[in-house]
């Protein structure tokens, strides 16, 4: 995790691929819901994260914005790209993973109504796969590529995108497996240095 503090030091040695989680949506309130690629807005205090955001990465030299195709992470980078005047590149490969028919679910009823298959999920591992949804490898999978395609282009560039693609980047850059899934926590607006 990068501090905003840390920013204006880690940003001296460009190029850099920074990744930022979207600001808060009603469903990462208690009780938590499984959101996945339901199309959350933000609420009103992931608008003020959003901009506060953009006050805390405006100065640096982002040469690129790149957001998920979802409206909580194209809300995030809205005001970061009108500040420096960068257009976001959407891409759906950084969109959240599809979980499938436990979206909208709140994960203590999951827990309850389906305990062996939600300690499956508490235990991740890349062969764990979503109800009628995508697995924990294919979302990785997608997200490094869409990122190796980021890092290519040797441009500093902030990436918009979610909780579960950060976390899936962390094990892809720590080369531990997804075994490691849940060991990352991303805070709405939390910023990762990839």
């Amino acid at each position: 995790m990068v501090a905003a503090g840390d920013l204006r030091r880690v940003s001296q040695s460009l190029p850099i691929v920074i990744l930022a989680r979207h600001g808060e949506t009603d469903d990462n309130l208690e009780p938590l819901r499984f959101q996945g690629r339901t199309d959350t807005p933000l609420n009103a205090r992931g608008l003020r994260q959003s901009e506060q955001l953009a006050d805390t990465v405006a100065g640096l030299a982002f040469e690129e914005i790149w957001t998920s195709d979802l409206q909580r992470a194209i809300q995030t980078a809205k005001p970061i790209a009108d500040r420096i005047g960068v257009e976001p590149t959407v891409d759906p490969r950084l969109s959240e993973g599809n979980r499938g028919r436990w979206e909208g679910l709140v994960m203590n009823d999951v827990a309850e109504q389906e305990p062996e298959l939600f300690e499956e999920w508490r235990s991740a591992g890349g062969s764990f796969r979503f109800p009628d949804g995508e697995s924990l490898l294919e979302h990785q999978q997608r997200v490094t590529e869409a990122l190796d395609q980021i890092t290519a282009s040797g441009r500093s560039t902030l990436v918009i995108c979610h909780g579960g693609s950060i976390r899936t980047a962390l094990c892809q850059q720590a080369n531990e497996g997804l075994d490691g899934f849940h060991k990352w926590h991303v805070p709405n607006c939390g910023l990762v240095r990839l």
